[in-house]
């Protein structure tokens, strides 16, 4: 018997998100990503019923460098984006990949339960998707 090949955002999302608080100025967040290695980070939400938020380097670049803003005098919610497209961590690839499409994006928040847990990339998908056509799993239905 084959094993049969995941196809879910969960299978390929990089899991446990890095955190960042919404006051916390933009050097401290390039700060953490260049600890924590990641391009992006996730602003945490404030109270119950708030959104997360996003802050990635092209924030930095775009928001704070280019318009000769002080990194230490920023705070990362004033350039964040959020609310946040989220996919939810069982939703197959096919259709995140659709869904991201839809909206030009390149990456998004995967929450499992209304909670964080990952993010996933339009590559990474795109990349899984590929290897599962390849191996038949998807072949013959239109997307």
């Amino acid at each position: 018997m084959t094993r049969q090949k995941k196809n879910t955002v969960r299978d390929v999302m990089t899991p446990m998100p890095v955190p960042i608080d919404g006051l916390a100025t933009v050097r401290e967040a390039l700060d953490r990503m260049r600890e924590a290695k990641v391009r992006s980070l996730v602003v945490e939400r404030r109270r119950p019923g708030d959104e997360f938020g996003i802050v990635v380097v092209s924030d930095v670049a775009n928001k704070v460098i280019a318009k000769n803003r002080s990194p230490d005098r920023t705070n990362v919610y004033e350039i964040m984006s959020k609310p946040v497209l989220t996919l939810d961590a069982d939703m197959e690839i096919k259709y995140a990949i659709r869904l991201l499409g839809r909206f030009s994006l390149s990456r998004s928040l995967v929450v499992d339960n209304n909670q964080a847990v990952g993010f996933v990339t339009l590559r990474d998908m795109v990349f899984r998707y590929s290897d599962l056509m390849d191996g038949g799993g998807e072949r013959g239905e239109g997307t």
